[in-house]
């Protein structure tokens, strides 16, 4: 009797990660860890940390936080893995070496061990960290994608934010933002002359996420619109040169 399609394709992804992760590029590693359960963080289970109580514990670098903060809403994410660890994971374009080294930098800045390790996948570098740690670092952790659940920050989080809103900024715009150069033409003397300006974009499905850069840009003295639901730009002349001064374009 021939298999159920169904049944065939769950057990070809579970016993064959080696041939899924050849036909779409991602790690491995990546692969094994989306096929075991996502469990709630330990503050979602109400189990007080070993390392920082019942309560959790701001990072001694708050500015490197804020940054990686950015990164993680954008192109980050926590996975379970072994012994009770978990791995946090942000994807980097190939595109931008500066970026993955930011990357790494940060990590290796607020774990609690001074480690990352980089996954080489097609286009992308997964930039990891491993630490029990996470999650109390990271509370916006939970199963499923970050847009379908409520995303906010804690109070020692936003505390942070406040206090380096630019290096927030900067974490958001380097994981799902851009600088770009566009053009329009005028009428100059009956001929068309072209103009170029730069513009600063960033998108995210997540309505909480894009609530938390607005905010921030508008601490920040930034004028920005929405473009549609899921972008923002900056567009004036005075943003987009707060924003070159702060933030910059990847690299």
């Amino acid at each position: 009797m021939p298999r159920s399609p169904s049944k065939s394709g769950c057990s070809r992804s579970r016993e064959h990660p080696n041939s899924v992760s050849k036909e779409t590029g991602v790690s491995r590693a990546a692969i094994r860890s989306w096929q075991s359960q996502i469990d709630p963080s330990p503050r979602m289970q109400h189990e007080p940390c070993a390392r920082c109580g019942p309560v959790a514990e701001p990072p001694a670098d708050q500015a490197t936080y804020s940054y990686l903060l950015g990164l993680y809403l954008g192109d980050g994410c926590i996975s379970r893995g072994l012994r009770r660890t978990y791995v946090l994971r942000i994807a980097c374009a190939n595109d931008w070496p500066g970026l993955i080294e930011a990357c790494a930098a940060a990590i290796e800045a607020i774990n609690p061990s001074e480690r990352s390790n980089r996954v080489q996948a097609v286009g992308y570098v997964s930039v990891v960290g491993y630490s029990r740690h996470w999650p109390c670092l990271f509370p916006q952790h939970g199963p499923g994608k970050k847009h379908d659940r409520r995303i906010a920050l804690e109070p020692w989080q936003q505390e942070i934010v406040d206090a380096h809103p630019w290096e927030f900024i900067r974490g958001l715009i380097h994981s799902d933002g851009c600088r770009i150069t566009n053009w329009t033409t005028r009428l100059v003397g009956g001929e068309p002359k072209r103009y170029e300006y730069p513009r600063y974009f960033f998108t995210n499905k997540s309505p909480d996420i894009i609530r938390l850069c607005t905010a921030t840009l508008d601490a920040g003295g930034v004028d920005w619109k929405q473009a549609n639901s899921n972008n923002i730009s900056v567009a004036r002349r005075a943003s987009v040169a707060l924003m070159d001064t702060h933030v910059g374009p990847k690299y």
